[in-house]
């Protein structure tokens, strides 16, 4: 390391530390003086380390609710899911606009020790660490719990992995595709083979919440997510009743195992949309809506005793699915439709996005919003659709306020305002390549 990084290194230590010192470690969060007062997580700032999908979109669901969250970036990659998918006019991924709405973009190389420093010096002052690399890294770089607790001991770590920070394959790396995988997810998914028969947000909102109940010393805790673990949620019975019957369910396609009648049925072509296939779902499990289903389908053969629950039904399958499939198969959607909202059975088109976006509970729930990306005030830039902010809380505005922003476009911002480092500084950071 050459003696100019080494003093640029010992002056950021020196100015960081002189002017967090004073730092309440004991409030209960760190103040934020720009996030709307009126959303559940106002006060609380977030620091996160992550990319990608896993942790990140844990952030995104904390900012929408109020929360700070200072994104951490390679300076001259940034995250790589800025680019991955479609890529919009100026090269960047609307996936990533929507997933780092609300951020703030600092570009620091954490390769670097005067990176993990400023990195550092941010977590002193933050209320919780949002990180998915690999168990281990932070360790690695001096930014693990027993590195930062000394200096902020309410500090709460939420870590995203692949299988959790234990356990002998906690080293592994792990995407969302290979732990849906391991999870037993994969495996009940799709179409039965002829020859045989995902947390992280909750996590931290309940550590937040208990930290609160802690008095004038609340400590920091880890929110070890395992993505493996979140798959087992999705789960449902299949578990237990392995475990009592001795059953392995396997892939049932787009019906649900072990509950008759609910299915995709075909339906008469869309002549505006030719050769793309239409399809219904209707659930029909009710034992008073199937009967109703089978006066409409015309089959009043099929209900009665024999019929009359589900696990009769459930031996019956293939005739019950057969009737159904014969009547959709002769009508339109909107003529299904129609009918089944008049008996009250259960029934949905399976629809592509563009039906989506345009339907109509979606935009009278305004579930679909339009933010800005660019400066609107000069009339630069354009707008993208993205997904709106779920649950709704009611008398809470937590709508996207912001798109992602362009990488480091608040990295001067954060290390003047919340580390107090000077013009020149910075200057000198970034001319070194610790900052972008």
């Amino acid at each position: 390391m050459t003696a100019s990084l080494l003093s640029t290194r010992a002056l950021v230590s020196r100015l960081c530390r002189s002017r967090t010192s004073l730092r309440p470690h004991h409030s209960t969060f760190a103040t934020v003086t720009d996030a709307p007062q009126n959303l559940p997580l106002s006060g609380v700032r977030v620091l996160e380390l992550g990319q990608l999908i896993a942790g990140p979109f844990a952030g995104q669901l904390l900012g929408q609710f109020g929360a700070e969250v200072i994104k951490v970036e390679p300076p001259k990659t940034g995250d790589p899911l800025r680019v991955w998918r479609e890529l919009d006019v100026d090269g960047t991924s609307p996936w990533f606009r929507s997933i780092a709405r609300n951020k703030k973009s600092v570009a620091i190389d954490m390769r670097k020790p005067e990176g993990r420093e400023l990195v550092k010096q941010l977590a002193i002052k933050s209320d919780v660490i949002i990180e998915n690399f690999k168990p281990g890294t932070l360790e690695r770089w001096g930014l693990g719990p027993a590195d930062l607790h000394p200096h902020n001991p309410s500090l709460i770590f939420t870590r995203v992995s692949g299988y959790g920070q234990t356990g002998p394959w906690a080293p592994r790396p792990g995407y969302a595709s290979v732990c849906e995988a391991e999870s037993g997810f994969r495996y009940i998914n799709g179409f039965p083979d002829p020859d045989t028969q995902g947390l992280a947000a909750f996590g931290t909102v309940l550590a937040l919440l208990g930290r609160q109940k802690q008095g004038d010393k609340p400590a920091g805790t880890t929110v070890d997510v395992s993505i493996v673990e979140s798959m087992l949620n999705l789960m449902e019975g299949i578990i237990p009743e392995y475990d009592r019957k001795g059953k392995r369910r396997g892939p049932s396609g787009s019906s649900v195992t072990g509950i008759v009648p609910t299915n995709a049925y075909p339906c008469l072509p869309d002549p505006s949309a030719p050769g793309i296939p239409t399809y219904v779902v209707i659930g029909a499990n009710g034992d008073s809506i199937y009967n109703r289903l089978m006066q409409v389908v015309k089959r009043p053969d099929l209900t009665g005793p024999s019929y009359q629950q589900n696990h009769h039904r459930v031996a019956r399958q293939a005739e019950i699915e057969k009737a159904i499939s014969d009547w959709t198969s002769t009508h339109t959607v909107e003529e299904v439709i129609d009918v089944m909202n008049q008996v009250g059975v259960p029934v949905g088109r399976v629809v592509t996005v563009k039906e989506v976006v345009e339907g109509e509970q979606i935009k009278a729930r305004g579930a679909v919003r339009d933010v800005w990306v660019g400066d609107k005030d000069k009339g630069e830039g354009w707008s993208v659709k993205m997904q709106g902010t779920f649950p709704v809380l009611d008398g809470v505005d937590a709508q996207p306020k912001w798109a992602g922003p362009n990488l480091g476009a608040h990295t001067d911002a954060v290390l003047t305002g919340d580390l107090g480092l000077s013009s020149d500084t910075i200057a000198k950071l970034r001319s070194e390549g610790i900052i972008g």
